[in-house]
């Protein structure tokens, strides 16, 4: 039988039992995390550990070693290459937040209002650095070469949206192209690459990517979707960031397709920086929910999130794909 997302509300759907699932290859792939963002130049691993040790849940290493419990695989290749994807990871997330401006990330001030603009780019190009040497070290030209790729799509995806920024003419497939690139192929090639480090059939490595890929969608789709209805003690950023950055996620596209000609000329206003108060924030919250777009994409999101579910229905079951299904409720739970 197919699993469904069925446990939205009541017990609310957490990581824990994938953290207890890989709760000692974690350890290692932490310990491997601490070794190698080390530097004679203090500033690099002070400035790298404000941000990996920063609050976050580790989800994209934790879903290359559910992967490889998934499978079955019993050696330790992964926690290197875990450490890699979460390197990749977060020299993404430093570069971002110059990119974006951002000055809060996870609740706690970001890296470039403390130490600069300079000095973040350059210790994410550090990290990135580092993900290289461990894929080198690993040494299997196809794990490189599906790291590597996702490390261009990235870059590629956040190129992408940052030509779409103020344009509110952006259409939906334009808009998944970009998440598809910024968020989900890391989420892809995470999972990815324990079923290639486990000499998995070809069958077993696309059902992974299909995993991630689809969870990575429903996770943006939800992130999205909160910046218009959470605060930012719930999100770890400032509440309206997308919207005053001129982002058009989808609940805007949605919005801005289904509003009047007065929603419109406001949403045209807000998306290319002349309306950007506290006030215009709160009517483009009124214009979401009236609209429904919000509610229609975490309806995406949970489409989304069962694809990736129906992506992994052939492995056997057991502590491990339930582990991995309730990732899945979890990330588009978040909403609620």
């Amino acid at each position: 039988m197919t699993a469904t997302i069925h446990r939205l509300c009541t017990p609310q759907p957490s990581l824990e039992p994938m953290l207890g699932l890989v709760a000692g290859d974690l350890n290692a792939v932490n310990a491997v995390i601490l070794d190698r963002m080390q530097s004679d130049i203090p500033l690099i691993p002070e400035l790298a550990g404000h941000l990996i040790a920063g609050g976050g849940k580790r989800m994209r290493p934790m879903l290359t070693l559910a992967s490889a419990r998934l499978i079955g695989y019993t050696g330790t290749r992964h926690h290197r290459l875990a450490a890699a994807v979460e390197f990749i990871h977060t020299a993404t997330l430093l570069h971002d937040d110059v990119v974006d401006g951002s000055d809060l990330r996870r609740g706690k001030r970001t890296a470039n209002i403390i130490w600069g603009n300079p000095a973040s780019v350059l210790v994410g190009d550090f990290l990135f650095s580092r993900s290289f040497e461990l894929m080198v070290e690993d040494g299997s030209l196809k794990v490189l070469k599906i790291l590597s790729n996702a490390s261009a799509v990235i870059a590629e995806g956040e190129v992408n949206q940052l030509t779409a920024a103020r344009r509110v003419d952006l259409g939906e497939d334009r808009y998944l192209d970009i998440i598809n690139a910024k968020t989900a192929a890391l989420f892809a090639a995470a999972c990815r690459i324990s079923a290639v480090v486990a000499e998995c059939p070809e069958g077993e490595e696309s059902a992974l990517d299909a995993y991630g890929r689809n969870l990575g969608i429903a996770f943006q789709l939800v992130d999205d979707a909160i910046d218009y209805v959470s605060d930012a003690g719930t999100m770890g950023k400032d509440a309206g960031d997308d919207f005053r950055e001129g982002k058009m996620t989808l609940p805007v596209i949605l919005a801005y397709a289904r509003g009047d000609a007065d929603d419109r000329t406001f949403w045209k206003d807000a998306i290319e920086g002349r309306r950007d108060s506290d006030d215009d924030f709160a009517h483009a919250i009124d214009l979401v929910r009236q609209t429904r777009a919000v509610d229609d994409t975490l309806a995406r999101a949970r489409h989304y999130g069962q694809r990736a579910i129906d992506s992994i229905g052939g492995f056997a079951g057991g502590k491990a794909k339930d582990a991995m299904v309730e990732a899945v409720e979890f990330a588009v739970a978040r909403a609620y």
